[in-house]
């Protein structure tokens, strides 16, 4: 049936034209919703419906729209209706878009209180931070990418700084034990060090800056100290100058004994293995001995030495040795008249007794060789025997021609040193007493005294003595 189109948004929707829609199309439906999309793309804002223009494009709306021509059924009255119902919704979003800011009571519109000034939305700020944090990610990913070269590069900066917060010295006396040495020569400087690289001070800084304060300045004595591990600068100083710190293997070596004897003592001081010390001494030309030398006996020099633990053989040997040279230059011995000296000194400090006979004794050898007559020395024979710690033998080993060491059977000085001289005996064989003597016998051996003969009956009578003392004093040894 045909009738007059009724104005533009009334009865018929201005999207098809003007074409009264069809009740029997499915679609009807859907392109005559009022929310549906134009298919003929977007209008100009004057011909797009009253719902689709912008808040400040819109008319306001009818109070009460009257069609001036009746809906031609129900259908287009409901879809009138529709139209009006989607025109107040507009209008009411519209003013709730624009809210009144001098009104207090705006921001319920919308639920929100109003915004203020110069700042962004509260959605802007949260993406603003949510990007800081990323880029802080990044960065991160970016220096652990890095790896091992960033730690090389930036590792000394960040210890210093670390370091640079925390105390230099450590409290108290410490703990456990370590021992440190100070060698001959250290200065202050040096024994902080020490005290640093073994753990006992936190840093250099920490003892040397308290050592400067000092006044006077304390003299460190060298050898080896017992201290504990991270001690405080002051208790550590106060350690090293307490004498009850020292630790020193401590080795006294009697005047007269022999290499074998002496070995044994060092290597009960020092705690080293007999053998490594055996080892150490079976090279004597190592140690600039005289190269008449087939071991080391006669340059073992008697003294007390005090080794740092943890010396080792050899140099506890060469610091033996060297003291003897230091002894034979001390006395004039020219390197040339070390070996006789030496082998005439070893007779002399095992035969002597007291300490005026000794330039008697080695003036009793010294005239025997002038004339060549037998030194018989009972020390001598019993050293090539081995019994290195006695003077008395029996007749059968005077008698003894296989021993090289028997002066009784062999003419002039032995074949080498017989003991570790002293520098008593290494004095009274440069400086002998004057004398003609040619004997001499020590006939009370609890006192050492000695009577000196020229003949040989004097020298009898001598023994006599001698042997009834013996009988007197049984079982005592020479």
């Amino acid at each position: 049936m045909s009738h007059t189109p009724p104005p533009h948004g009334h009865g018929e929707s201005p999207r098809l034209g003007g074409t009264a829609p069809d009740p029997f199309d499915p679609f009807n439906e859907l392109f005559d919703s009022p929310l549906g999309e134009s298919r003929e793309g977007t209008q100009p804002p004057s011909e797009r419906a009253p719902s689709e223009r912008a808040p400040s494009e819109r008319a306001p709306l009818p109070a009460s729209p009257q069609s001036t021509t009746q809906p031609q059924s129900r259908r287009e009255a409901r879809l009138a209706a529709q139209a009006a119902q989607v025109s107040q919704a507009a209008q009411a979003d519209a003013e709730s878009a624009a809210p009144n800011a001098e009104s207090p009571f705006a921001w319920k519109l919308d639920g929100q209180p109003p915004r203020e000034k110069g700042r962004p939305p509260r959605e802007k700020r949260k993406k603003r931070r949510f990007k800081g944090l990323w880029v802080t990610v990044i960065i991160v990913a970016i220096l652990a990418g890095l790896g091992g070269t960033a730690y090389g590069i930036f590792q000394p900066q960040v210890a210093k700084l670390v370091a640079s917060f925390e105390p230099n010295d450590y409290t108290g006396s410490g703990t456990g034990s370590v021992v440190i040495t100070i060698k001959s020569g250290d200065i202050g400087s040096d024994v902080a060090t020490t005290l640093q690289k073994a753990g006992v001070t936190k840093t250099f800084t920490a003892f040397y800056s308290l050592l400067l304060a000092q006044n006077p300045a304390p003299v460190f004595q060298p050898g080896a100290y017992q201290l504990a591990k991270k001690m405080s600068a002051t208790s550590a100083l106060a350690r090293l100058e307490d004498p009850a710190s020292r630790v020193s293997a401590k080795a006294v070596i009697p005047e007269g004994t022999a290499e074998a004897g002496v070995l044994s003592i060092l290597a009960t001081a020092t705690k080293i293995p007999l053998a490594e010390l055996q080892a150490a001494a079976a090279n004597p030309a190592a140690y600039g001995v005289p190269p008449e030398a087939k071991t080391l006996e006669g340059f073992l020099f008697p003294a007390t030495y005090e080794f740092t633990p943890g010396t080792s053989a050899q140099t506890v040997i060469k610091t033996l040795v060297n003291r003897s040279f230091q002894a034979l230059d001390a006395a004039g011995v020219a390197p040339a008249d070390r070996w006789n000296t030496v082998v005439l000194a070893s007779i002399v400090q095992r035969e002597a007794g007291l300490a005026a006979d000794y330039p008697k004794v080695a003036r009793v050898f010294l005239n025997r060789l002038a004339i060549g007559m037998l030194l018989q020395s009972d020390a001598t024979v019993a050293y090539g025997t081995g019994h290195t710690n006695v003077v008395t033998t029996t007749n059968a080993e005077r008698a003894d021609p296989s021993n090289p060491y028997n002066t009784y059977v062999h003419a002039g000085l032995p074949p080498g040193p017989i003991s570790n001289p002293g520098d008593l005996a290494i004095n009274a064989a440069l400086h002998p007493a004057d004398g003609t003597w040619l004997y001499f016998v020590t006939w009370n051996l609890k006192t050492g005294e000695t009577i000196f003969s020229t003949t040989l009956a004097e020298h009898n009578a001598a023994v006599a003595q001698w042997q009834q003392w013996m009988k007197d004093n049984p079982g005592y040894g020479g």
